[in-house]
């Protein structure tokens, strides 16, 4: 199973990757700060400073229909917040 999941590419990301090097991404839930540290290091080639990470649980939506109320659960992530070293970026857009 991969660790990382797929990148978080928001205005507010793309802000403290500019300002402050920092990066976002959805990472498996079973995965502790060590795993994702090193997943990121062998995937992008830099140097990870730090790892904060925080877990979502699930949201419950409800909808009415003709047959009457239906109740679902969005699916639990967690998301990891990385620095890496200064001098070091990395770059989503490069193999689009």
């Amino acid at each position: 199973m991969a660790i990382l999941v797929k990148p978080v590419v928001s205005e507010k990301m793309t802000d403290l990757s500019e300002k402050l090097n920092r990066y976002g991404f959805v990472v498996s839930v079973t995965a502790n700060k060590i795993e994702i540290k090193k997943a990121v290091e062998k995937a992008y080639g830099v140097s990870v400073e730090s790892v904060n990470t925080m877990n979502y649980g699930g949201k419950t939506k409800t909808r009415n229909t003709k047959a009457g109320l239906i109740v679902g659960k969005t699916n639990k992530f967690k998301k990891a917040i990385i620095t890496v070293a200064d001098g070091d970026v990395i770059d989503f857009y490069s193999n689009i």
